[in-house]
Protein backbone atom coordinates (compact mmCIF):
# COMPACT_ATOMS: atom_id res chain seq x y z
CA UNK A 1 0.00 0.00 0.00
CA UNK A 2 1.47 3.40 -0.96
CA UNK A 3 2.37 5.96 1.68
CA UNK A 4 -0.28 8.57 2.29
CA UNK A 5 1.37 11.87 1.51
CA UNK A 6 -0.08 15.19 2.47
CA UNK A 7 0.37 17.83 -0.24
CA UNK A 8 -1.30 20.34 2.06
CA UNK A 9 -1.41 24.06 1.52
CA UNK A 10 1.43 25.01 -0.83
CA UNK A 11 -0.85 26.67 -3.39
CA UNK A 12 -2.95 28.48 -0.83
CA UNK A 13 0.22 29.67 0.91
CA UNK A 14 1.52 31.12 -2.36
CA UNK A 15 -1.81 32.83 -3.02
CA UNK A 16 -1.80 34.27 0.54
CA UNK A 17 1.73 35.62 0.08
CA UNK A 18 0.76 37.23 -3.22
CA UNK A 19 -2.34 38.78 -1.75
CA UNK A 20 -0.64 40.06 1.39
CA UNK A 21 2.20 41.61 -0.58
CA UNK A 22 0.03 42.87 -3.45
CA UNK A 23 1.84 40.77 -6.08
CA UNK A 24 -0.14 39.80 -9.18
CA UNK A 25 -0.10 36.37 -10.83
CA UNK A 26 1.68 37.96 -13.80
CA UNK A 27 4.40 39.54 -11.63
CA UNK A 28 5.16 36.31 -9.76
CA UNK A 29 4.98 34.18 -12.91
CA UNK A 30 7.47 36.48 -14.65
CA UNK A 31 9.78 36.49 -11.62
CA UNK A 32 10.00 32.70 -11.49
CA UNK A 33 9.95 32.14 -15.25
CA UNK A 34 6.61 30.32 -15.43
CA UNK A 35 3.28 31.00 -17.11
CA UNK A 36 0.26 32.54 -15.39
CA UNK A 37 -1.71 29.36 -16.17
CA UNK A 38 0.89 27.16 -14.50
CA UNK A 39 0.97 29.37 -11.38
CA UNK A 40 -2.83 29.47 -11.26
CA UNK A 41 -2.94 25.65 -11.32
CA UNK A 42 -0.47 25.55 -8.41
CA UNK A 43 -2.55 27.98 -6.38
CA UNK A 44 -5.75 25.98 -7.01
CA UNK A 45 -4.07 22.70 -5.99
CA UNK A 46 -4.36 21.18 -9.47
CA UNK A 47 -0.62 20.76 -9.80
CA UNK A 48 2.36 20.48 -7.46
CA UNK A 49 5.37 22.75 -8.05
CA UNK A 50 8.88 21.38 -8.45
CA UNK A 51 11.23 22.13 -5.60
CA UNK A 52 13.30 24.36 -7.89
CA UNK A 53 10.19 26.48 -8.50
CA UNK A 54 9.43 26.66 -4.79
CA UNK A 55 12.99 27.83 -4.12
CA UNK A 56 12.39 30.75 -6.49
CA UNK A 57 9.02 31.54 -4.88
CA UNK A 58 10.49 31.34 -1.36
CA UNK A 59 13.35 33.63 -2.38
CA UNK A 60 10.90 36.12 -3.93
CA UNK A 61 8.87 36.30 -0.70
CA UNK A 62 11.99 36.11 1.50
CA UNK A 63 10.87 32.99 3.40
CA UNK A 64 12.80 29.75 3.92
CA UNK A 65 11.88 26.84 1.67
CA UNK A 66 11.10 24.88 4.84
CA UNK A 67 8.01 27.09 5.28
CA UNK A 68 6.29 24.99 2.62
CA UNK A 69 7.10 21.74 4.49
CA UNK A 70 5.38 22.70 7.71
CA UNK A 71 2.64 20.50 9.13
CA UNK A 72 -0.13 22.29 10.95
CA UNK A 73 -2.00 19.06 11.82
CA UNK A 74 0.54 17.37 14.11
CA UNK A 75 -0.67 16.36 17.58
CA UNK A 76 0.40 19.04 20.05
CA UNK A 77 2.30 16.55 22.23
CA UNK A 78 4.23 15.23 19.21
CA UNK A 79 4.98 18.53 17.48
CA UNK A 80 8.73 18.92 16.98
CA UNK A 81 9.43 15.29 17.93
CA UNK A 82 7.40 12.87 15.78
CA UNK A 83 6.27 12.96 12.15
CA UNK A 84 3.43 10.52 11.44
CA UNK A 85 3.47 8.72 8.10
CA UNK A 86 0.06 10.04 7.08
CA UNK A 87 0.90 13.64 8.02
CA UNK A 88 4.15 14.10 6.10
CA UNK A 89 4.26 17.16 3.93
CA UNK A 90 5.53 16.56 0.40
CA UNK A 91 7.01 18.86 -2.21
CA UNK A 92 7.48 18.19 -5.88
CA UNK A 93 5.56 15.89 -8.21
CA UNK A 94 5.92 12.72 -10.25
CA UNK A 95 5.59 14.92 -13.34
CA UNK A 96 8.73 16.85 -12.32
CA UNK A 97 10.56 13.65 -11.38
CA UNK A 98 11.10 14.13 -7.66
CA UNK A 99 8.89 14.12 -4.58
CA UNK A 100 10.54 14.95 -1.26
CA UNK A 101 8.89 14.33 2.09
CA UNK A 102 10.37 15.90 5.18
CA UNK A 103 10.93 13.17 7.77
CA UNK A 104 12.50 15.49 10.34
CA UNK A 105 9.96 17.02 12.72
CA UNK A 106 11.68 20.40 12.40
CA UNK A 107 14.73 21.99 10.82
CA UNK A 108 16.29 23.46 13.93
CA UNK A 109 18.74 20.61 14.53
CA UNK A 110 22.08 19.67 13.02
CA UNK A 111 20.60 17.67 10.11
CA UNK A 112 17.44 17.03 8.12
CA UNK A 113 16.04 13.76 6.81
CA UNK A 114 14.05 13.42 3.61
CA UNK A 115 12.29 10.55 1.88
CA UNK A 116 13.01 11.19 -1.80
CA UNK A 117 11.07 9.42 -4.55
CA UNK A 118 12.74 9.66 -7.96
CA UNK A 119 10.31 8.99 -10.81
CA UNK A 120 11.10 6.45 -13.50
CA UNK A 121 13.05 8.10 -16.31
CA UNK A 122 13.70 11.32 -14.38
CA UNK A 123 17.02 13.10 -14.02
CA UNK A 124 18.27 16.31 -12.48
CA UNK A 125 20.48 19.06 -13.74
CA UNK A 126 23.81 19.52 -11.96
CA UNK A 127 23.21 20.70 -8.41
CA UNK A 128 25.77 23.24 -7.26
CA UNK A 129 28.10 22.35 -4.42
CA UNK A 130 26.82 23.59 -1.10
CA UNK A 131 28.47 23.68 2.32
CA UNK A 132 26.81 20.48 3.48
CA UNK A 133 27.55 16.87 4.19
CA UNK A 134 24.99 14.61 2.53
CA UNK A 135 24.32 10.93 2.67
CA UNK A 136 21.64 8.47 1.91
CA UNK A 137 20.32 4.95 1.73
CA UNK A 138 18.55 3.48 -1.30
CA UNK A 139 15.35 1.89 0.01
CA UNK A 140 14.08 0.58 -3.33
CA UNK A 141 14.78 0.81 -7.03
CA UNK A 142 17.96 1.99 -8.72
CA UNK A 143 19.51 5.45 -8.83
CA UNK A 144 22.57 6.75 -10.64
CA UNK A 145 24.41 9.39 -8.66
CA UNK A 146 27.16 11.49 -10.23
CA UNK A 147 29.35 13.28 -7.68
CA UNK A 148 31.93 15.51 -9.31
CA UNK A 149 33.57 13.32 -11.97
CA UNK A 150 32.57 10.01 -10.37
CA UNK A 151 29.50 7.98 -11.34
CA UNK A 152 27.79 5.45 -9.08
CA UNK A 153 25.03 2.97 -9.98
CA UNK A 154 23.18 2.45 -6.70
CA UNK A 155 20.65 -0.29 -5.93
CA UNK A 156 18.36 -1.03 -2.99
CA UNK A 157 20.47 -1.49 0.13
CA UNK A 158 23.37 0.70 -1.08
CA UNK A 159 24.31 3.90 0.72
CA UNK A 160 26.39 6.98 -0.09
CA UNK A 161 27.96 10.05 1.49
CA UNK A 162 29.65 13.18 0.12
CA UNK A 163 30.55 16.67 1.22
CA UNK A 164 30.46 20.04 -0.55
CA UNK A 165 30.46 18.63 -4.10
CA UNK A 166 28.51 19.24 -7.28
CA UNK A 167 26.19 16.34 -8.06
CA UNK A 168 23.27 15.14 -10.14
CA UNK A 169 21.01 12.11 -10.08
CA UNK A 170 19.14 10.04 -12.64
CA UNK A 171 16.68 7.19 -12.56
CA UNK A 172 16.72 5.69 -16.02
CA UNK A 173 14.85 2.54 -15.01
CA UNK A 174 11.17 1.75 -15.52
CA UNK A 175 10.26 2.09 -11.84
CA UNK A 176 10.53 4.64 -9.07
CA UNK A 177 13.56 4.76 -6.79
CA UNK A 178 13.21 5.71 -3.12
CA UNK A 179 16.03 6.99 -0.93
CA UNK A 180 16.34 8.31 2.59
CA UNK A 181 18.52 11.41 2.23
CA UNK A 182 20.25 13.14 5.16
CA UNK A 183 21.68 16.66 4.87
CA UNK A 184 23.77 18.50 7.47
CA UNK A 185 23.25 21.31 8.13
CA UNK A 186 19.63 21.54 6.93
CA UNK A 187 19.13 23.36 3.63
CA UNK A 188 15.34 23.57 3.54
Amino acid sequence: MPTAVKHHHVGSDIRAFRSARDVTLLELANTIGRSIGWLSQIERGQREPAISDLRKIAAHFDVPLSFFFRNDEADEGEHGVVVRKDLRAALGSQHDGLIEELLSPNLSGEFEMLRSTFAAGAKSEWIEARPTQEGGYIVSGELTLEIGTRRFALKAGDSFQFENETYRWSNLTGGDAVAIWVISPPVY
